[in-house]
């Protein structure tokens, strides 16, 4: 009876072994960025880097989202999931030696355009192993199991960090952090090779598509407009982005502590969390731009909750709200998927984030400006932009119907 209970619970979460084993990676690697990377802005503060440093940071990440992109669907097209999955984990390990070595402001932002890359370039492979093992009728489910298991290190990382700081200061504290991220990627890249089927994954895809302009002329009108609310949406998570937390621990009338911090990220993953595998459900038995609808509300609100969030109290409501941002976000990445060719899936979901990321770019870089006049000016110009793209998907957006999804299923093998 348990075993057949059991076996119920994995197929209905799409528990398949190279899903497994992609879930164990993402804990693993995750746990450890997220102990690091969460306080970058502050360790940059702490080795003598300034506002501007910090908006470079911001602007790098965004641009290596983007670059990052679309040679992780090519790749993952054409080696396959499990091969270049080694690979982003090799350049991952090689950023944190640089800045385990290097202990300079300079060189975390050198050492960032290796360890940063990681979710930008991995994305596609993971999203393109989702839709490879995984029939159709599973894919928001994977895709949400997947975004459910990324929030767990996301949660509980910045507080270990957190702890960190407490103890051995900003600079000690956060260095250490980076060690302990170097020894969860390198347990990663072992997991993700022994777990991750080679049958599943690393078949050679010889037609991989190498011109981004061909994948251009590829995506559909539905998809072209979910991107450019997209677009808007993220110009208004960007711009603000790299200075959360310096508002929380540095600009506000009370200040709070980094451990402080720490618990306000795991309220913000919490709330994901929760939300997550009963939205995947209603969204795979109906249309999903409704989901993705309130995803971009929820964006919207939070630079301005921030902005009236002064203290501690009201920060854990701003962070509730940052989670609830987190309510279609599954969903919007299997609308994607949905929207993209049976046969380039991995490519044009790295296409559609190139093209997004580059755009967005402007927003990190920007948002150091803003901040400089004025962090009020930051959030309020953060707010503007949401509002622009939650409107934009709520009169133009669509998605695939419940009907045209079934008779793609039915022209299409799982």
């Amino acid at each position: 009876m348990m075993q057949e209970q059991i076996k119920r619970a994995t197929e209905f979460l799409g528990l398949k072994r190279s899903i497994v084993g992609l879930l164990a990676m993402v804990i693993l690697i995750g746990m450890g960025e997220k102990m690091a990377d969460r306080f970058l802005p502050i360790y940059l503060m702490a080795l003598g880097g300034g506002a501007l440093a910090i908006g470079i940071l911001s602007g790098i990440t965004n641009l290596l989202g983007a670059l990052y992109s679309f040679p992780g669907g090519y790749l993952a097209d054409r080696i396959g999931t499990k091969r270049s999955l080694l690979v982003f984990n090799a350049m991952t390990i090689g950023g944190y030696l640089v800045v385990i070595l290097v202990p300079s402001w300079q060189a975390v932002i050198a050492g960032s355009i290796l360890f940063l890359s990681w979710t930008a370039i991995s994305l596609p492979s993971t999203m393109g192993l989702v839709s490879e093992v995984l029939p159709k009728n599973k894919r928001t489910m994977g895709v949400t199991i997947h975004s459910l298991v990324r929030r767990i290190p996301m949660a509980l990382g910045p507080i270990v960090g957190g702890l960190f700081i407490g103890i051995w200061g900003e600079q000690k504290g956060i260095r250490y952090a980076f060690v302990c991220a170097l020894i969860l990627a390198i347990f990663s890249a072992i997991a993700q090779q022994i777990l991750i089927e080679d049958e599943a994954s690393d078949k050679k895809k010889k037609d991989a598509e190498k011109s981004p302009l061909t994948l251009i002329g590829l995506m559909s009108p539905a998809l072209r407009r979910l991107l450019v609310a997209d677009i808007l949406i993220r110009f208004c998570e960007q711009i603000p982005a790299a200075f959360v937390v310096v508002w929380c621990m540095k600009t506000i009338t009370h200040p709070v502590s980094g451990v402080q911090f720490g618990i306000l990220s795991t309220v913000e993953m919490a709330t994901a969390i929760l939300i997550y595998i009963p939205i995947a459900y209603f969204a795979d038995k109906g249309s999903k731009k409704p989901f993705v609808v309130m995803t971009f509300v929820f964006f919207t609100l939070f630079p301005l909750v921030l902005l009236f969030s002064r203290s501690f109290i009201l920060l854990i409501l701003a962070f509730l709200v940052r989670g609830l941002k987190e309510f279609g976000e599954p969903t919007r990445k299997a609308l994607i998927m949905d929207l993209a060719p049976e046969d380039r899936k991995a490519g044009m979901f790295g296409l559609y984030y190139l093209l997004r990321d580059v755009i967005v770019t402007v927003a990190a870089f920007g948002g150091a400006f803003l901040w400089e006049i004025s962090p009020a000016t930051n959030l309020l110009t953060a707010f503007g932009f949401g509002i622009l793209g939650m409107l934009w998907f709520a009169l133009c957006g669509s998605d695939l119907s419940v009907e045209q999804r079934k008779a793609r299923e039915a022209q299409l093998p799982v």
